[in-house]
């Protein structure tokens, strides 16, 4: 399995629009540097939640495609996750741990849309990204990732 990263998506501030970048360093315990979550004010930073599970959000390109297909097409980084992959199936990737660049990341849980994301695009998304919402990640050790990085499953097994 191989995949790449497409997009990387950060903002400083909780409810700002996301920027692109062409490469951020990902922190253990913190998430994308210069990140809402890496700070700690992202909306949702204070809510408990799985450990690392605001570290790192991935969505897939190919899900954003049947999004626009159903007359819901999303700008870049109007989607709020941080990592934009192509050629990747990320449920795949829950439970497992994977490097992206020079991090190896673990995914934690899924990441569905939730309804702050319909209040900060005033759109209403929850329904068409409903399943599609993506992978919630946790950063076992940072590196930087950069777009067009390989996104690969790494075989801790031992074998």
């Amino acid at each position: 399995m191989a995949g790449a990263v497409t997009g990387i998506f950060i903002t400083a501030e909780a409810g700002n629009p996301m920027r692109s970048v062409v490469e951020a360093r990902a922190v253990v315990g913190n998430g994308l540097e210069g990140d809402r979550y890496w700070s700690g004010v992202g909306f949702y930073s204070a809510t408990p939640t799985t450990p690392g599970a605001r570290e790192l959000t991935l969505i897939e390109e190919e899900q954003l495609d049947e999004v626009a297909r159903a007359g819901f097409a999303l700008g870049p980084g109007e989607h709020r996750r941080n990592i934009s992959t192509r050629g990747v199936t990320l449920d795949r990737l829950l439970g497992r741990q994977f490097r992206i660049g020079g991090a190896l990341c673990e995914g934690v849980r899924d990441c569905p849309p939730c309804n702050h994301l319909d209040a900060v695009t005033g759109r209403a998304l929850l329904a068409p990204l409903i399943h599609r919402g993506g992978l919630r990640a946790r950063i076992v050790t940072g590196g930087l990732i950069r777009v067009g990085d390989g996104i690969r499953l790494v075989d801790v097994s031992g074998g």
